[in-house]
């Protein structure tokens, strides 16, 4: 049975959590009795700066970051400056660099810090979060943890060393934090306005995600240059294991919250990729390189470049209908940005997100209801009784028949930037309290399950 709105909220939340076993006794908590410190290592992915858009009273200013020198690690530093220096709510953080091909090395044999960040080559995070948890360190980590069946297998062990070691590895999953995306959920608890989730079909999954992304797009108010092996698969992962992380996430945390979720749940029914085909000025133009480096020569057709970065996966969870799918697109139109689309089918009414033109590229939650028959009544009570209660303001406004657009305050739309560090905050919670909910740990395992299955079957073909 799903829960009420009310204990929704508590997932939301991420309330009630079971302890993890520690080493020698020892708890998270008794660790972090002092101010956790950040290592950052091997900064790639502008991602790794994001989490320090922002101080936290639990997290010294002062923080590390080792890696090997060059335009990344610059990169990184030059955003970190540029959060300093900003005008308004400028941050204060003090960086010690250690550059150098070493990096790895001298991180694991000075430690200065408790928590490793790594957000770069997806290759290597596999490797790096292993090397960390062997050495006693939490890992918070940007997605995806393993891009390939070799790296899965590595990331089962280093959650086992974790256990042992009482550590924890966390993935940046930041969508859980976006605000229709959390309403969605919450209407999904209503029995009066959602009803059940419906079983669904592969022609109509019970729940779908889609999303489209950019190469070229603005970052911190600035153009965002990106290095060249992120158009690598070898490196960045292919698109199917690598932004559908995100949405295998939100299926399994909307449509089954609270609940542990193992592989043997998971059924890959189909899948397929196909490539963004860039031009040589395109690729100059995001990346600043006037040529292809080797590595890509692999991937190109005369001077065109085509990049597996579009993935799409249809599969049974928990005998629930799922798709996802991903497209990347060299340059959004004129005023738009990454967009989303969402769908969760239930037996009263599906809730639906767009992104699109009409939407002005900002998303926007639709209920619509399959008899609208007193069903506009249901849906005032229950943003009167439980919606009301988690994000105030909150108006529903009749568009047709049986179609009603969710309108919610500004105020809960902070955007993608923010959501870091609203989910480095809750990651904060938990180190302090020493403990994950107890669905997390095998979620993330089946998360990743999910899309190498998808992986290994779109590869196949």
């Amino acid at each position: 049975m799903r829960k009420s709105i009310s204990a929704m909220l508590i997932c939301i939340c991420f309330g009630c959590a079971e302890k993890a076993k520690k080493e020698d006794n020892q708890t998270t908590s008794e660790v972090f009795t002092e101010k956790v410190t950040f290592m950052t290592l091997d900064p790639g992915h502008f991602h790794a700066a994001l989490v320090q858009k922002t101080m936290y009273p639990q997290v010294d200013s002062t923080s590390y970051v080792y890696a090997p020198d060059g335009p990344e690690v610059q990169d990184f530093l030059s955003k970190i400056d540029g959060y300093n220096t900003r005008p308004e709510s400028p941050t204060s953080w003090t960086v010690k660099k250690h550059l150098g091909d070493d990096y790895l090395n001298a991180m694991l044999a000075e430690k200065p810090g408790n928590v490793m960040i790594v957000a770069g080559k997806n290759s290597k995070k596999v490797d790096y979060i292993l090397e960390a948890v062997k050495s006693g360190l939490n890992v918070y980590a940007d997605k995806p943890l393993v891009i390939n069946e070799e790296g899965f297998k590595k990331l089962k062990e280093a959650f086992k060393i974790a256990d042992e070691k009482g550590v924890m590895i966390y993935d940046i999953m930041t969508e859980r934090f976006e605000s229709t995306t959390g309403m969605q959920k919450l209407f999904s608890t209503s029995p009066s306005v959602f009803g059940e989730l419906v079983d669904g079909t592969v022609e109509e999954p019970a729940i779908s995600k889609e999303s489209v992304h950019h190469f070229s797009k603005i970052v911190s108010g600035k153009p965002l240059v990106r290095p060249s092996w992120f158009f690598d698969i070898d490196e960045e992962g292919e698109g199917i294991v690598d932004v559908t992380t995100h949405l295998v996430d939100l299926v399994q945390w909307e449509a089954f919250p609270d609940q542990v979720i193992d592989s043997s749940d998971v059924e890959m029914l189909k899948a397929k990729r196909w490539p963004t085909t860039l031009s040589k000025a395109e690729f100059t133009k995001v990346t600043k390189q006037e040529e292809y480096p080797d590595y890509l020569k692999k991937d190109l057709d005369g001077d065109k470049l085509n990049v597996y970065c579009n993935g799409e996966m249809i599969y049974r969870i928990n005998g629930k209908h799922a798709k996802v799918s991903v497209i990347w697109n060299y340059e959004a139109p004129a005023g738009a940005a990454d967009t989303h689309y969402s769908i969760m089918r239930g037996t009263k009414s599906n809730l639906i997100i767009k992104q699109g033109e009409e939407q002005g590229y900002k998303p926007i939650l639709y209920v619509e209801a399959h008899d609208s028959n007193g069903f506009e009544a249901a849906l005032n009570k229950t943003l009167k009784d439980e919606i009301a209660q988690h994000f105030p303001g909150t108006t529903v406004e009749k568009i047709s028949e049986k179609m009603w657009k969710v309108n919610i305050p500004d105020t809960f739309k902070v955007g993608h930037e923010a959501h870091f560090g609203q989910v480095t905050q809750n990651y904060l919670k938990y180190l302090d309290k020493g403990e994950l909910p107890d669905w997390e740990v095998p979620n993330m395992i089946t998360k990743y399950y999910t899309t190498i299955e998808a992986y290994k079957m779109a590869r196949s073909k």
